[in-house]
């Protein structure tokens, strides 16, 4: 696929994608190549993912010489996880999309379940990777041998950088903003832009343009009022999301400071246009939509907003919640159920430390809780030393939970667990993992 005279809808070019990925050997590009976002498949990763592989392959800047080559978005996730966003499939349908469309881990053929010839041939050795909302690879995908880092051919990340990818990477985009999405959009300008100008769609029609222009809009507008409450958050806000915001509203055609009075995922049927959208409104719909875990077991809870990484020998795993602990042990099951829960997606995961973080607005006050198990003694040093390095006033500022009922010794087991509430709810997982893997790392080397 390139930028000649004519483009795709979203749709079309996940279709494409897919063709591309399952298609035999011999009419297969050399290398395939494909934009990740991070394991905890957020809004943020997924968004992100479709469209920087979008415009992409309409780049000339991405591939010297010659025409853009296809990227492949690929959902850092099993396709049976889709199901636990329903904030996800709001967002995809303006977007003129639906969970089904997205290429996800079971999607990727490689040896190990290979049952033909194409699947075979998919291999580390025969793929590159452009790596967006993390700066290196983690997972079942870095298990199965993929992305090293002389397979990265790019990065844009907002999180620390990590110092995986190699510095002659281009683009190598790792700044600090509330959402990866507005570095994306940032990026994808120019391109963006030079569609923008196209007189027509590939079936000759100005409106498809226009209604295309509104789709990926609204796919791109969604992670960023989401990450920064809706512009609104002073920790997490930066110039980057307000530029990309204002960038975007423009493709719909609102002047800044305008929305027009309906919501998006609320309006039926809708395929694009800026009738249907209010900044405030997508951002509740949205936001409502995320927090809603009434139906889900502990075990989708926990695996909802999970990342996993390994350091100093030790196996760590932090859950992101969307709900407060008090929810939790009073709406979706007694203690013993979310304590047994928790045991066995460490022991599934292999984990030596679970960290379980949540996120919930009582009375309309915003509040962070973290909970530690640390599931043997080398662990429990290293958590010991997580508190005693990050639990003051300079730190986290934690506090014990509900007077300590979560927290236990082990009974001589050589286990530990601590829950606190966070004073610095402006510290996220984002900030939370680098000090406890830091710990890790230090405790490696002791």
């Amino acid at each position: 696929m390139a930028p000649a005279a004519h483009r795709v809808s979203l749709k079309k070019f996940l279709l494409t994608a897919r063709k591309a990925l399952l298609a035999p050997p011999a009419q297969r590009s050399n290398p395939l190549i494909f934009v990740v976002g991070n394991e905890s498949a957020d809004l943020d990763s997924l968004c992100s993912s479709i469209l920087l592989a979008y415009f992409r392959t309409y780049d000339h800047r991405s591939t010297t010489p010659g025409p853009p080559t296809l990227h492949i978005p690929l959902s850092n996730l099993p396709q049976a996880d889709l199901a636990l966003r329903p904030e996800l499939a709001a967002v995809l349908k303006p977007a003129g999309l639906h969970l089904k469309d997205l290429i996800t881990l079971d999607g990727l053929p490689t040896s190990q379940d290979a049952a033909d010839e194409a699947s075979s041939s998919i291999t580390p050795e025969n793929t590159r990777w452009f790596l967006v909302d993390h700066n290196a690879l983690t997972g079942p995908l870095a298990a199965r041998g993929f992305g090293k880092p002389e397979k990265v051919m790019g990065c844009i990340d907002h999180h620390d950088d990590e110092g995986v990818v190699p510095p002659s990477v281009e683009p190598r985009i790792i700044e600090k903003s509330g959402s990866c999405m507005s570095l994306v959009v940032e990026y994808c300008k120019p391109v963006w832009k030079e569609l923008g100008k196209l007189e027509r769609s590939e079936d000759g029609n100005q409106d498809s343009l226009e209604e295309w222009e509104s789709q990926l809009a609204h796919l791109a507008l969604a992670p960023i009022l989401v990450d920064t409450t809706n512009l609104t958050s002073k920790d997490k806000t930066t110039g980057w999301d307000v530029r990309g915001v204002e960038f975007l509203e423009g493709r719909l055609g609102i002047s800044e400071g305008k929305t027009s009075a309906a919501s998006v995922p609320g309006s039926a049927g809708h395929a694009g246009g800026n009738e249907g959208y209010a900044r405030t409104t997508y951002f509740n719909d949205i936001t409502s939509l995320k927090q809603e875990i009434a139906g889900l077991s502990y075990r989708d809870i926990l695996r909802k907003d999970y990342k996993r990484w390994t350091d100093g020998g030790l196996a760590v795993g932090i859950s992101t919640v969307v709900r407060g602990f008090d929810y939790l042990l009073t709406e979706i099951g007694e203690q013993k159920q979310f304590t047994e829960a928790l045991r066995a997606w460490a022991k599934e995961q292999e984990l030596d430390i679970a960290a379980v973080m949540t996120v919930s607005n009582p009375d309309g006050k915003f509040t962070r809780e973290l909970l530690v198990w640390a599931f043997n003694e080398g662990a429990v040093k290293v958590a010991k030393r997580f508190v005693d390095q990050n639990a003051g006033e300079e730190g986290l500022q934690l506090q014990t939970w509900g007077g300590g009922k979560l927290d236990s010794d082990g009974e001589g087991e050589g286990q530990w667990v601590r829950c606190w509430t966070q004073g610095r709810v402006d510290k996220s997982r984002k900030q939370v993992a680098p000090m406890l893997r830091d710990v890790m790392k230090e405790a490696a080397r002791l």
